[in-house]
């Protein structure tokens, strides 16, 4: 059903007359005249009374007058309901960032970020659990939308790519002769701390360690930035990062070191994460869209 048609036949009854809402609508009274007939024919009985003094509802029309005014007056409401979403967008997203990558850089500017442009949307970051996890969270709808570290296509999850990152050695050694780079044999001799064998950034290590068949000198393992900055500043080890992560790392502790690893090369990819399969709300497509933003931006 055209809403138009409805909206002329509720104004040439509230006139009681065609030529006069004609002239109300600028709609040409032959035009108005055949929008009638158009819901008669599709109603299949008389609506109006035609007479001198103008037209009046027959019953059928008085019907259709009643349901008419309440579907225009909903049309209304629904207008007005859109365009207050698009003005104030409001909602709680849960919102992943996996430990030990670029979200470690960008969590308070998604913070500033989504407080100037949607402060009806309230944030909860989670950064305690790995990528693999996070991603499991997605799927099952217990968080929205999440930055990790790229595990590659899932049927049931949406990837945007963001960036590809060299790993880095990151020290606080007075012994450590900072040069351009590192070769990896040579990196993986000095005292470490890594994530554990389930993080990504773990993978891709023992993946390099295998092939060049080396071993690594590992003291502990943790996926917190605080940990490693303490345990960087406090001289116990160091750590092999992402870029991002490392400069997270020389913001707590300004005296730590960063070489990039060679000879191989290693590399870690970041991706935004969503569901493919469950709906997004209005709130979580503003977010993901902060988060890639803010993504791309910090790498370039």
């Amino acid at each position: 059903m055209d809403i138009r048609k409805l909206h002329s036949f509720v104004k040439i009854i509230d006139i009681g007359s065609i030529t006069r809402a004609s002239a109300i609508l600028h709609i040409a009274q032959p035009a108005l005249s055949q929008q009638v007939a158009g819901l008669e024919s599709h109603y299949g009985k008389p609506l109006l009374v035609r007479s001198k003094r103008g037209v009046v509802p027959t019953e059928a029309g008085k019907v259709l007058y009643r349901h008419a005014q309440l579907i225009l007056r909903q049309m209304e409401e629904v207008e007005l309901d859109i365009q207050a979403a698009s003005e104030d967008i409001r909602g709680t997203v849960r919102v992943g960032l996996a430990p030990l990558g670029l979200g470690s850089l960008l969590a308070a500017q998604l913070i500033e970020k989504l407080r100037a442009d949607y402060p009806g949307i309230m944030l909860y970051i989670n950064e305690n659990v790995g990528g693999g996890a996070m991603s499991e969270l997605i799927m099952t709808g217990k968080m929205d939308v999440a930055l990790i570290f790229y595990p590659g296509a899932i049927p049931s999850l949406a990837f945007e790519k963001i960036s590809t990152e060299e790993l880095h050695l990151v020290t606080t050694s007075e012994d450590f002769d900072h040069t351009d780079d590192i070769a990896f044999a040579d990196a993986v001799a000095r005292r470490l701390i890594l994530p554990s064998k389930i993080h990504t950034l773990r993978q891709v290590i023992d993946t390099s360690l295998a092939r060049t068949g080396t071993t690594a000198q590992i003291v502990a393992q943790t996926e917190s930035i605080s940990v490693l900055s303490s345990a960087l500043s406090e001289g116990l080890a160091d750590t092999i990062l992402p870029l991002s992560a490392a400069k997270a790392v020389q913001r707590r502790v300004p005296e730590a070191k960063i070489s990039p690893i060679r000879r191989p090369n290693m590399r870690s990819n970041m991706a935004v994460c969503w569901s493919a399969q469950l709906p997004l709300s209005e709130a979580t497509l503003a977010v993901q869209k902060c988060l890639i933003d803010l993504s791309r931006q910090m790498t370039q």
